[in-house]
């Protein structure tokens, strides 16, 4: 091994002989849910443990080693411990960042420039994390997560949570583009505010009194300035009506109804509004991103009104928690608005009929355990925190004295049935079905030009639009669909909503979905109309 030395994160990259091995390894995805990783590191000093806690005192700084990910040797990777509260000076189990790519900014394992590791010392189950991130996928743009069985110089540091780092690679991978600019919310929740800044607004997105106030409160982790983020405190406080050019509402209500279904408090929901990113593309609008799920599902229990809950609040913690709350503007701006407020009760519903009424995190979470067990059962790293005994009940009973972290029956099952009896919640939403494309007439030699596409909705609809686009890297388009025997729907008030679409610029396929809104619901078609879309083409139509 070469002498080398620790390093600080450069400003500029400098290209070294560091570089990818050439050793084919064929393998599934780095983040493959299914498969354990192997991450061997490899420091020259047998003294890594005190040189880690030492750079983790004094700001970013690395340590370097070679890093072996599942057989692939890297060299010249920097290695740190993370800056999370469960850091441990001295600790057997801290979690790391590893760069892969801070001496050659192209090298990277599958595309994936630095590997984040959470020791989940919060979470006796250790399933919080890698379901977490799992139920969001389904809704939002979020990290990938699995496990990842790490050793540093030949020996077992333990297994970790391994979860994909909201960066560049990222940004390209969900939103498919490059640059823009990106904050992470890490409020200083115990430093004195900066001269001239308001106090205890954390990640709240309160109108602070200039951007420079910003800092204190999120991290600049791409782009430059806090000029936007002022910009959309600005708008979400002064002007929510035009909040939409700013940010992207859907996706912020997904977060939001995710952050109550499931009782992720240490979020923008909880007390310091922390742990989520807000990432502005090349269209202008923000977009949330959750991050750090160690406390999700009960274990963190102070929504920042009071002292922490008692678990019996927790779990009938109210669907509209903020939502007359001046200091959580993310909410009470949002829900104030009729309509946002519909599309979150209806996220809500759908999470909860998704994952928690059906107890399907449940059979995730035991899938998960039954993965790990054999692993973790060798872990004497994490056996100085818990037993095996403690990691068997953490499902269903509290685990701790002091942290009291709640087992995932305890606390979602009833969760479950508190939220589909909550009078919010229980009302009927429209129901979509019968969506057809109208083909060419058999035998005609008119060929179909547009595209009519009907609907059938029920439960006394009051809007039924329709969100549509020609080709997959454009914004969608939204418009009415309408009841009144003139809009290629069948006969005026016979619950068949129709649209006649023409296509633009002589587009040939079209995806949409549709949403049908009643006094106080929303319905979607495709449910998962994040990630599923009705698709046709007038080839299809005209065969």
């Amino acid at each position: 091994m070469k002498n080398r030395f620790i390093q600080h994160l450069p400003l500029f990259w400098v290209l070294l002989s560091g570089i990818l091995s050439t050793q084919a390894y064929a393998q599934k995805d780095f983040y493959d849910v299914s498969t354990i990783q192997n991450i061997e590191i490899k420091f020259e000093q047998e003294n890594w443990r005190y040189i880690l806690d030492s750079l983790r005192f004094n700001g970013d700084a690395v340590l370097i080693g070679d890093i072996v990910v599942n057989g692939q040797n890297i060299e010249d990777a920097g290695v740190r411990y993370r800056a999370t509260r469960s850091f441990q000076p001295g600790g057997s189990r801290n979690g790391l960042d590893i760069l892969l790519n801070h001496v050659d900014a192209n090298t990277n394992y599958q595309g994936y420039s630095s590997i984040k590791l959470s020791s989940a010392l919060r979470d006796p189950s250790m399933v919080r994390e890698v379901l977490g991130y799992e139920i969001a996928r389904q809704y939002m743009p979020a990290p990938k997560a699995n496990y990842a069985r790490v050793t540093i110089n030949g020996k077992l540091y333990g297994l970790f949570v391994n979860v994909e780092a909201v960066d560049e690679g990222f940004v390209k991978r969900h939103f498919n583009e490059t640059g823009g600019v990106m904050y992470r919310s890490t409020p200083k929740t115990d430093a004195k505010a900066q001269e001239g800044c308001r106090s205890n607004i954390f990640g709240s997105l309160q109108v602070d009194n200039s951007a420079d106030c910003y800092r204190q409160n999120y991290e600049l982790v791409m782009g430059f300035g806090y000029d936007p983020i002022l910009g959309l405190a600005k708008m979400l406080n002064e002007k929510p009506d035009d909040i939409a050019s700013v940010l992207h509402v859907d996706r912020t209500l997904w977060m939001l109804a995710y952050n109550n279904a499931l009782l992720n408090l240490n979020s923008y929901t909880g007390q310091y509004s922390s742990n989520y990113f807000l990432y502005r593309g090349k269209a202008g609008q923000f977009t949330p991103i959750l991050w750090d799920l160690n406390l999700n599902f009960g274990s963190y229990k102070n929504t920042g009104v009071g002292s922490d809950l008692k678990l019996a609040s927790v779990i009938q913690l109210d669907p509209l928690l903020h939502s007359n709350n001046s200091e959580r503007p993310l909410i009470s701006k949002l829900l104030s608005n009729e309509l946002y407020k519909k599309m979150y009760l209806s996220h809500l519903v759908t999470i909860n009929n998704d994952y928690l009424a059906n107890e399907k995190y449940l059979n995730r979470a035991k899938e998960l355990q039954q993965l790990i067990r054999p692993d973790l059962a060798k872990d004497v790293n994490w056996a100085s925190f818990y037993t095996m005994a403690e990691f068997d009940q953490s499902l269903k009973m509290t685990i701790g004295k002091k942290s009291k972290i709640p087992g995932l029956t305890e606390v979602l099952t009833p969760r479950a049935e508190f939220l589909k009896k909550h009078p919010e919640l229980m009302v009927l939403p429209p129901s979509i079905s019968d969506i057809t494309i109208k083909h060419r007439e058999k035998l005609s030699a008119v060929m179909v030009g547009t595209f009519k596409i009907q609907a059938k909705v029920g439960e006394f609809p009051k809007r039924v639009k329709i969100f549509y686009r020609f080709s997959s890297d454009e914004p969608f388009r939204e418009a009415m669909m309408n009841d009144d025997g003139k809009s290629a729907d069948e006969t005026a008030n016979d619950g068949i909503y129709g649209i006649d679409i023409p296509p633009f610029r002589n587009a040939r396929s079209i995806e949409f979905y549709i949403m049908a809104e009643n006094a106080r619901m929303v319905t979607y078609s495709p449910a998962r109309y994040m990630y599923e879309l009705h698709k046709t083409n007038l080839d299809e139509l005209n065969q």
